[in-house]
């Protein structure tokens, strides 16, 4: 089975239309999804419908709790805040429903667990080898145990790799998933980027071959930035996606 693996899309309809393109020329079996479908950019109801049309597995991200009312955005940065307020305000009824209903984690096929921020907690990232131990403790901790886990969040593409209680950030592409090994690994963003590159970026990850590989697709960056602006957004959020950040 061929997974692809994405995160915080933000409704990014441009940037989201040209992975499920490259996924399909990859030809991904299934698409799992980290969460945070919604904030920041333009088009939240055009990337839910998409999801539900390609029949995508997602999890709530925290932008999605918060446009669902789940929990509110007074930790927030303003940016974030103004962006959740706005998606509240043009959100369609159904694509509401569909954000509430979305669960915080998902055990896929019996091989994997994808979550969106930490194993026990949607809004805290994992940020280095200190925090990836710690979620390894608590993979270890679940009812039903995984070694591998797919996680968002940070935007950034990243690779843990924990043997014998030691962690280390893998900069390989393909990474190789081995037994006796535990496995924390993120996509980075399909929506808005945070690693200098505005490539929209994801994953394979192949079960028969167990591997996975990273993967970035150009989109039109000028598209999303200009109905930013139109849709009365800030500025800032257009700017960031074209420097990557």
């Amino acid at each position: 089975m061929r997974y692809a693996v994405i995160s915080d899309i933000h409704s990014n309809l441009e940037a989201l239309e040209a992975f499920l393109d490259q996924a399909d020329k990859l030809k991904a079996d299934k698409i799992i999804c980290l969460g945070d479908i919604v904030g920041y950019n333009p088009n939240p109801n055009e990337c839910i419908e998409l999801i539900r049309k390609n029949k995508m597995q997602c999890l709530m991200g925290n932008h999605d709790s918060r446009v669902a009312g789940i929990e509110d955005a007074s930790d927030f940065n303003l940016l974030a805040a103004r962006a959740i307020d706005w998606t509240i305000g043009v959100l369609k009824d159904e694509n509401l429903l569909f954000l509430k209903n979305l669960p915080r984690s998902l055990l896929v096929d019996r091989k994997f667990l994808a979550i969106h921020g930490w194993v026990s907690d949607t809004d805290r990232y994992i940020m280095g080898p200190g925090d990836a131990l710690r979620n390894f403790e608590l993979m270890n901790g679940l009812e039903k145990p995984v070694s591998l886990c797919f996680f968002g969040h940070t935007h950034v593409p990243a690779a843990y790799i924990e043997e014998g209680g030691s962690v280390e950030l893998t900069p390989d592409n393909p990474v190789k998933i081995e037994k006796g090994r535990k496995y924390l690994i993120n996509p980075g963003a399909i929506g808005q980027p945070r690693d200098r590159d505005p490539r929209a970026s994801f994953l394979i990850y192949d079960s028969k071959k167990s591997q996975v590989n990273f993967y970035r697709v150009e989109y039109d960056i000028s598209s999303t930035a200009g109905k930013i602006i139109e849709a009365g957004l800030p500025e800032r959020l257009a700017e960031r996606l074209k420097l990557g950040w």
